[in-house]
């Protein structure tokens, strides 16, 4: 990634996320009896923690947010920074070669943003991603992107209806924007305006984890799982 690429869209207001993450924990106790999870996550340097130290990162932060949740859960890193849609395609095969995750999150198409790549070649990539997810019957929490705004009108409405269309497939749990509450503020961004800073980890985290824990309890089941509604 190697500019901004754009502004947050509307999500479900904080005080609905404490109070979904509420339920969670008094979800956890059959989440650990049923045994511990694998998720993998498929994205780019969003989704690698970029520019942070480990620990601070996006992944080592969930996995510590879902086991005060009560959820023992192993990450499956397939996050590579720089990464596009065609990449993380390229390499899911791979990834699920020695591995049968419970769930995924897939964070994929900034750089085809950053990129103007093509959004038909994006979505196609993302459709065959979710369909050999779906397939291995896991469920999926898929992280909406915003181009950047200087691409024009046409080519963002294009890219949002893409992620639209495809967070109505099953087994989708959609969120509409991987960095909203970020950002669009400094406070929460390293200094390359792009990657959230420590601080900023928190709130993205805090914001998908009630959808990661849905996909979790979810395993093994995924029919007909529908992600919230899209806002192209």
């Amino acid at each position: 990634m190697t500019q901004p690429y754009g502004r947050g869209a509307g999500r479900a207001k904080r005080g609905v996320a404490i109070g979904l993450a509420c339920l969670v924990g008094l979800a956890a106790p059959a989440a650990r009896a049923e045994g511990a999870r694998t998720l993998l996550v498929l994205g780019d340097s969003l989704a690698a923690g970029y520019g942070l130290p480990q620990p601070q990162g996006f992944q080592a932060r969930l996995r510590a947010a879902l086991a005060k949740a009560g959820w023992t859960v192993t990450m499956l890193d397939g996050a590579v920074p720089g990464d596009t849609s065609a990449g993380g395609r390229a390499r899911l095969a791979w990834l699920l070669g020695g591995a049968k995750p419970d769930a995924a999150i897939v964070e994929l198409g900034a750089n085809d943003g950053l990129r103007g790549l093509s959004v038909a070649a994006m979505q196609a990539n993302l459709a065959a991603i979710l369909d050999t997810l779906a397939a291995r019957r896991i469920p999926v929490v898929l992280a909406g992107m915003y181009p950047p705004p200087n691409l024009g009108p046409d080519y963002t409405k294009a890219f949002r209806a893409a992620f639209g269309a495809l967070a109505r497939r099953p087994g989708v749990v959609y969120e509409d924007f991987f960095l909203a509450g970020v950002a669009a503020h400094p406070a929460l961004l390293q200094a390359d305006g792009l990657h959230p800073n420590a601080a900023g980890e928190r709130v993205v985290v805090a914001d998908i984890l009630p959808l990661v824990t849905r996909v979790l309890g979810e395993a093994g089941g995924s029919d007909g799982l529908r992600g919230r509604a899209a806002t192209p």
